[in-house]
Formats: C-alpha cells, structure tokens, sequence
C-alpha cells in the first residue's frame, strides 16, 4: 500500500492522479433513468448513496449541463437501477456516448415504467424510484436528493460491481 506523508499530503496533484485515487473505492454500478416530456432518458453513474432511513433518501450525482441533469431538474423524478452482475452491457450501453436516444432510448432494453413513469430495467438486484425533494450544483455536477417513493429489490441477485476502472463481480468464498 502507497504510504502518504505529510509532506505528499500537501503536494500537488492532477485530475488523473484523484480519479485513480478514488477509483480505489469499490461502488455499485447504477443506470439512473428518468422520463422526460416527450421520452425517457438513462444514463450509467457509480455515485449513488443513500442519506437517511427516515424519511428515505438518496442521492445522486449528474454532470451540471447535461441533457440527464437537465432532464431530471424538469420533470422532478428520477429511477436508480442498481445492476445486476449479469448487466455490465447495460451499463455499457447506457454510459456510450454513440447510444440511440428520444424515443430509440430504451427500444432494445427491457423495462417498464415505474411509479414516477421512470424507466425500470428489468433484471436489476434493486430500484429505488425518486422524486426530487433538493439539488445542489456543486463543482461540475448537480446532487439530486430524491424521496423513495417505491422500490423493489432481489437480495439473491449479486450486484455489478465497479473498481479500479474495471467491472468486477461479487464471489462467495
């Protein structure tokens, strides 16, 4: 294990150094989906927490000035689909850049409308289905905090996994 002095501690660093740094915390890997006025929208995001048991919080963080952070201010709601391991494609395909989107969005991925009409991926270990109670722009993102208004979840179902840039998958010893 790398040793931080102090004398590190206060040195520089850059982007690629702190997203290595941080890609040593293992996360869940989420699709975040919301309907928007005419479709529904997905997007594939690691930074998913929960705030409080009561009431029930999440939270998430989207990219400020994206058409997902956009979509998600307007309508209030928003869906977290936690993955599945068997869903890394999934989570492939919503994080591409070239992925259809409006109406073609979901057309090849199985799900159905949550409660908030928000899409919910069918297979996912867990969903949480949100309305926005809050949003913060900090940084180049936004924070939703959103109520859990409904959610379903399979504890058998081994969730898809995220660390040091790589997917990785739960095994029992």
């Amino acid at each position: 294990m790398q040793q931080a002095s102090a004398t590190s501690a206060t040195r520089a660093f850059d982007g690629r150094e702190f997203r290595s740094a941080l890609g040593t915390f293992c996360t869940g890997v989420t699709v975040i989906t919301t309907r928007g006025p005419d479709e529904p929208f997905g997007m594939t995001a690691t930074s998913f927490t929960s705030v409080s048991l009561d009431p029930p919080l999440v939270l998430v963080c989207v990219i400020s000035g994206t058409l997902g952070s956009e979509t998600i201010s307007q309508n209030g709601v928003f869906a977290v689909n936690i993955l599945s391991h068997q869903q890394e494609p999934l989570s492939r395909y919503f994080a591409s850049r070239d992925r259809p989107r409006g109406a073609d969005a979901f057309r090849e991925v199985a799900h159905r409308d949550g409660l908030t009409q928000s899409p919910i991926l069918q297979g996912a270990a867990a969903h949480v289905d949100c309305r926005v109670v809050d949003s913060f722009e900090v940084g180049d993102h936004i924070i939703f905090i959103g109520e859990v208004v409904a959610l379903e979840f399979d504890p058998e179902v081994p969730p898809l996994l995220f660390h040091g840039g790589r997917y990785r998958h739960v095994r029992d010893d």
